[in-house]
Parts: structure tokens; sequence; C-alpha cells
């Protein structure tokens, strides 16, 4: 089974990345996915149900130890016509 989280971590702040925003983007481009797209207001995942399964553990984790007050994420089974 595939999988594609995509999550925002919150306080934003438009002036410089907060902590918890770097610690959620160096465990999604850290995983073992296939995809993995980073932006200012949202970032994407997609891999084998393992791999995310294992990041979003990690990326709830460590983000909110970094600060984070409020984690969205939504995890979607894709298909090869999703790509």
């Amino acid at each position: 089974m595939r999988l594609r989280v995509e999550f925002t971590t919150e306080p934003f702040d438009l002036d410089e990345a907060p902590a918890h925003a770097v610690v959620a983007r160096q465990v999604i481009e850290a995983a073992e996915l296939d995809v993995v797209d980073v932006g200012p207001f949202g970032n994407t995942g997609e891999g084998g149900a393992d791999a995310v399964l294992t990041a979003v553990d990690a990326l709830l984790r460590r983000s909110l130890t970094a600060g984070a007050t409020r984690i969205s994420l939504q995890v979607n089974v894709v298909g090869e016509d999703d790509r």
C-alpha cells in the first residue's frame, strides 16, 4: 500500500522558519520516501505505508518537542493513477 502525507506545523512565522518547522522538514527529507515536496505553507511525502507511518510518528514527536502547538496532517491511500 502506498500513502501520501500532507502536513503543516504551527505557529507560523513568515520572517524565518521556526524550529518545529525545520525539524519537520528534516524528518520528512530524511525518511525513506519516494516523493518529498517541502514548501513554506505545506509539505508532502509519499511512499510505502511503513515508511510513511514511521515518518509521521517521528514528525509528530519531534515537531511537538521542538515547539509546535498544532500539527495538521492528512494521510491518503494512493494508487498508481494518483501520482
